[in-house]
């Protein structure tokens, strides 16, 4: 299918500076109420923030950026090329953090969902998240609350 040979073509790496502007570009794209570039690189000046972009060839076609924790990560996050979904870059980058996870130290990865993006949700559940929380007013200044989705590590025998 062609679903497979765009993920067979789909690179994940580190996110460097010179991103930025394709990553805004998505953001901008993906968000109503998006992330400035101050915030990116604020977040990404932090010990225990990573940023990961996915590339198509020369192009990026998604990002994510996610914290580390002592016994998880968190994704701040994460977003594709509108015209790259439903095409498995999403999945991919899910399953490059899923591989982080193990038994004996992080064991989950969560992410926080706005309680109007059934997208958001339903991507993510199909990935293997289930929503354990609601977080009541989470976006203050839009007085929305937030579904906490979270990933837990499965021992597969």
């Amino acid at each position: 299918m062609s679903t497979l040979k765009k993920q067979n073509r789909i690179h994940i790496r580190w996110m460097i500076r010179r991103d930025m502007p394709e990553v805004l570009h998505i953001e901008d794209l993906s968000f109503k109420y998006t992330m400035c570039e101050e915030d990116f690189l604020w977040c990404l000046r932090q010990r225990n923030c990573i940023g990961m972009v996915a590339e198509m060839g020369e192009t990026i076609v998604g990002f994510m950026i996610y914290e580390l924790y002592t016994s998880k990560l968190h994704i701040v996050n994460l977003a594709v090329l509108p015209s790259m979904r439903h095409g498995g870059v999403g999945s991919q980058m899910i399953t490059q953090l899923v591989s982080k996870l193990s038994s004996h130290r992080r064991t989950r990865v969560s992410i926080n969902v706005p309680e109007t993006n059934l997208a958001a949700q339903l991507f993510f559940r199909t990935n293997g998240f289930e929503a354990i929380n609601v977080l009541r007013d989470y976006y203050e200044d839009r007085g929305e609350d937030a579904y906490h989705m979270v990933y837990r590590f499965r021992e597969y025998s």
